[in-house]
């Protein structure tokens, strides 16, 4: 019996994190969406959900070029979901990627970043042979 499965990779295509998911993605034979931040903008539709998820602080990349050049009054007036949001729409760039958005037996899962593991976990039990 086949699970449907439906993944979602949002980012920017040269961001060399997103990279890697795409190859690992690539990698474990998995078919996935991808949806350019840069093209297709942010779907502001999904931030709450994302942000349910994951948590808002952990969608800014304050690590990030984009926010660091940022000025300190933009900076700073990113204190709660809806500022952060509105951030996240007007500079792509500031979120943390790649956004993962695996649908899967009922299940909607979110992930922020390169991580290989729980993706794997959303897999679930290991497949023979891989």
């Amino acid at each position: 019996m086949t699970t449907s499965r439906h993944i979602t990779l949002y980012g920017i295509p040269n961001c060399d994190t997103v990279k890697k998911a795409r190859t690992w993605f690539a990698a474990q034979g998995l078919d996935f969406t991808f949806h350019d931040f840069k093209k297709q903008g942010v779907p502001a539709e999904l931030l709450p959900g994302w942000m349910a998820a994951v948590g808002w602080e952990k969608l800014v990349n304050r690590q990030g070029t984009t926010w660091r050049k940022l000025d300190a009054a933009t900076q700073a007036a990113v204190q709660d979901a809806q500022s952060a949001s509105a951030l996240l729409q007007a500079q792509p760039s500031v979120i943390k990627r790649p956004v993962v958005a695996w649908a899967q037996a009922g299940q909607n899962h979110v992930s922020v970043g390169y991580v290989p593991d729980q993706w794997l976990a959303w897999m679930g039990p290991a497949r023979p042979g891989a």
